[in-house]
């Protein structure tokens, strides 16, 4: 019975735990707690809520883009009967009730080094640096068409901003791509694309990282019996999967997404992005990932915009 117990327990720790436990009060330790993703992310999610309404350009004031995840939070609140202010500000507090539960849950201590969050900072933008250097590559190479494709953000997960990283407000995709001089005019503003991916880092991982691949481990691991390592695998590819496809496809429609037809090389790339942050969730928590998916957005655009501007 004892020996039932014990393995009872270990089995729940398990399934809550990260891939890796580091050393207690260590740099890697501390900056995964959840309360530490808390902290290192609000300001991330400040700037993306006043950047959106107050210091953002025509872009987003015009058009009112938001971040397609963002957008899902909004219209399953406001489906359930809550009202519109309160369907709005809810996606930056669930990111905040999110991370408390699981602080809470953890087990872990509260107490925060103000000075890991510089580190943690540069952390990020490093290991962005291998998305951004398999999108080079990638871009170097053929393209969809068969011809070369300069780095304009074509292999990026987030930067086709109006069709696929946002939507508007009323969570409709546009019907159609914009025209080639109307695409240049409306993506190439570095104020609006960075918080774009700035949001769009924070609240597709807190979609299909932080809440998709839990609720994955429960059905694979608890209700279906898999073993924890299979649970995990298959965790992180459907998750990995989902991410891909839901910049062809309105998920809250069915609809595909005409700014940003099906394509294999794209749709791999961007599977194997979500696999890469799906191991970084696993490995560092939250917090660093989606620091890490926001710093690679920011970079995209910036060497598209400094490099490839036309």
């Amino acid at each position: 019975m004892a020996k039932a117990k014990s393995n009872s327990s270990s089995r729940l720790k398990q399934s809550k735990s990260q891939l890796f436990n580091f050393a207690r009060d260590s740099y890697l330790e501390r900056t995964s707690r959840p309360i530490c993703a808390l902290i290192f992310l609000l300001p991330l999610i400040i700037f993306y809520e006043i950047g959106t309404f107050r210091i953002n350009t025509d872009v987003l004031n015009q058009s009112q883009i938001r971040v397609v995840a963002f957008v899902w939070l909004q219209n399953l609140l406001e489906s359930l009967g809550f009202g519109g202010k309160f369907a709005w500000a809810t996606p930056p507090l669930a990111v905040v009730i999110i991370l408390l539960a699981l602080q809470i849950t953890s087990g872990k201590q509260w107490r925060l080094w103000l000075g890991d969050l510089l580190p943690m900072a540069a952390e990020c933008v490093l290991l962005a640096v291998p998305l951004i250097v398999l999108t080079l590559f990638l871009n170097s190479s053929s393209g969809p068409q068969g011809h070369s494709a300069s780095f304009d953000g074509s292999w990026a997960p987030e930067q086709r901003i109006y069709a696929t990283a946002c939507i508007s407000t009323t969570g409709q995709i546009p019907a159609a791509p914009p025209s080639a001089g109307a695409h240049r005019t409306l993506t190439r503003s570095l104020p609006a694309d960075i918080v774009t991916g700035i949001g769009a880092g924070i609240y597709e991982e807190l979609i299909f990282r932080l809440i998709l691949i839990c609720l994955l481990m429960l059905l694979f691991q608890d209700a279906m019996r898999l073993s924890h390592k299979s649970a995990a695998i298959l965790s992180v590819l459907i998750s990995a999967a989902l991410f891909s496809a839901h910049h062809h496809v309105d998920f809250l429609t069915g609809q595909p997404n005409l700014g940003d037809p099906f394509n294999v090389t794209e749709f791999a790339f961007r599977t194997v992005a979500g696999i890469y942050f799906a191991a970084l969730f696993a490995i560092r928590g939250f917090g660093i990932t989606a620091g890490t998916h926001a710093s690679y957005n920011i970079l995209a655009v910036s060497i598209t915009m400094r490099f490839f501007p036309h």
